[in-house]
């Protein structure tokens, strides 16, 4: 990339960017992420209602089936992913997102219109392999597609999208019946499809199977016609002529194995922090939280919540370094999910009626003072799962969230990119759905302080981790990080190396 640099526009080319196909050319794809952000969370608001007396008897859950109905996403996301890696090489990264629409549409089709609960099951599969292809598919799309000026703000979109259509669902399931919530969740797969059917492949992609007109006429669409397409065709094609290819013996070389290593302790720790359960679960354990609001409005509030911090993590990720922000991030997690473990294990029960005493003075306003005292700590004390979790969610969005995915996009050699990064996600869906399935026995068998307590440990294992294995990579160039891998002789890394 050395040689490459010095040809890129700096100075007036940037100022001649329209970025307005671009822009719709993102917004067009991250409907995806909306939509995999949507199913995510579709079990909390229905759960509920499933699991309830009043349910359709034909689909009426026990907790092993209600466990395979919150994790079975995850299982299908894996699958999704790998597939994804395969089409994306094979018909590219905009038709792999295309594509993604057929098993939603399907999925939702099923779910709305279950009669039994294997409908409900594969359907729930399916919306997990959509969003399996979208994640491994959309942010290399945008990224190919955007421009340096952009590519951080564009970068973030998928997440801040996905938390979105999280937000969208559990808005939803205030005021619709289930089987619409799943009619819904069709709209923007079909949106989707209908405005990508109108916008271009990467130029790259392009590039790569020798359409060097088409994707010049591409890039113009993309930056606009007063824009020199000529020296980033240069640069995209330099750096798709260069790629290194990567042989077996040489991962086991530090250089290799090191960063792979660090990206799938990331990944799984990210995972077992709690997040995934807690998201899918939301409103039932806001239920056997016993917390005074409807846990539909907790659900919705926390959500609204997670919006926003996703956007505090976005301003602070450039002006803090990578790892005070996982620190903090670990601190955050590690003392609401504590606070969690000692209030879920602690809850107190409701005084019994006690017997009149006659004989006894009148102490009538000392037992309304203690009544209105104790109803009072009992408030405060229903409101703290609200305000952890609330805590919880925000900690995790400032660092485990999105600087999982960022380190694992510096960390990893570009020659090992795609094959390890998909690694990488697989390993995360399935921990996902491990946690997932086994959450609800968990809750059912122990209570809810035992997941919590996992929780915790697991915060603590990961403020270990941060120390110990993940290196600083804020204002490093990536010959920098790879230097690091390769000499290993200093933690962090050295500028002058």
């Amino acid at each position: 990339m050395d040689e490459v640099t010095p040809l890129l526009p700096r100075q007036s080319t940037s100022s001649k960017i329209k970025n307005s196909g671009l822009y719709l050319a993102a917004f067009a794809a991250v409907l995806g992420n909306f939509n995999s952000g949507y199913s995510l969370v579709y079990p909390s608001p229905v759960l509920p209602y499933f699991q309830s007396p009043d349910a359709d008897p034909r689909l009426r859950m026990n907790t092993e089936q209600a466990a395979w109905f919150g994790s079975i996403y995850s299982l299908g996301a894996a699958a999704g992913g790998l597939g994804a890696i395969l089409l994306n090489d094979m018909i590219g990264r905009k038709l792999s997102i295309m594509m993604s629409a057929l098993p939603t549409t399907i999925g939702y089709m099923l779910m709305g219109g279950a009669i039994n609960l294997s409908m409900l099951q594969v359907g729930r599969f399916l919306t997990g392999v959509a969003a399996g292809m979208t994640a491994a598919s959309i942010p290399v799309y945008i990224s190919e597609i955007s421009h340096q000026k952009v590519r951080g703000a564009l970068g973030s979109c998928p997440q801040i999208t996905a938390v979105i259509g999280a937000l969208a669902l559990y808005a939803l399931g205030l005021v619709v019946p289930w089987r619409w919530l799943a009619v819904a969740g069709e709209v923007p797969a079909v949106l989707m499809v209908v405005l990508l059917a109108f916008m271009p492949s990467s130029p790259r992609r392009l590039l790569s199977m020798g359409r060097q007109q088409h994707a010049e006429r591409v890039l113009r669409w993309l930056r606009g016609n007063q824009y020199d397409v000529q020296t980033e065709l240069l640069a995209i094609q330099h750096s798709i002529d260069t790629q290194p290819k990567i042989t077996w013996s040489q991962l086991g070389t530090p250089t290799y194995y090191k960063p792979i290593l660090i990206s799938v302790g990331m990944r799984f720790l990210q995972q077992m922090t709690g997040i995934t359960p807690i998201l899918v679960y939301l409103e039932p354990i806001f239920k056997k939280s016993n917390v005074p609001l409807p846990p539909r409005y907790d659900a919705a509030i926390v959500g609204l919540v997670r919006l926003g911090s996703i956007a505090v993590a976005a301003f602070l990720m450039d002006k803090a370094g990578r790892k005070a922000l996982l620190y903090t991030s670990s601190m955050l997690m590690f003392l609401s999910s504590l606070t969690l473990t000692m209030v879920s294990h602690t809850t107190p029960c409701p005084p019994g009626p006690a017997p009149p005493n006659h004989t006894a003075p009148d102490y009538t306003s000392h037992n309304d003072f203690g009544s209105t005292f104790m109803s009072n700590a009992q408030t405060a004390g229903s409101i703290l799962p609200i305000i952890c979790t609330v805590v919880f969610i925000f900690g995790y969005a400032m660092g485990w969230g999105p600087i999982t995915w960022l380190l694992m996009s510096e960390v990893l050699p570009l020659a090992a990119r795609g094959k390890a990064s998909g690694v990488c996600v697989t390993i995360s869906w399935l921990t996902a759905f491990g946690l997932t399935h086994g959450f609800t026995h968990l809750v059912d068998t122990y209570g809810l302080y035992a997941p919590y307590l996992l929780f915790t440990v697991v915060c603590v294992v990961s403020l270990l981790f941060n120390a110990v294995c993940i290196p600083e990579t804020r204002k490093r160039s990536l010959e920098e990080i790879e230097n690091y891998f390769r000499t290993g002789r200093t933690f962090t890394i050295n500028r002058s190396s």
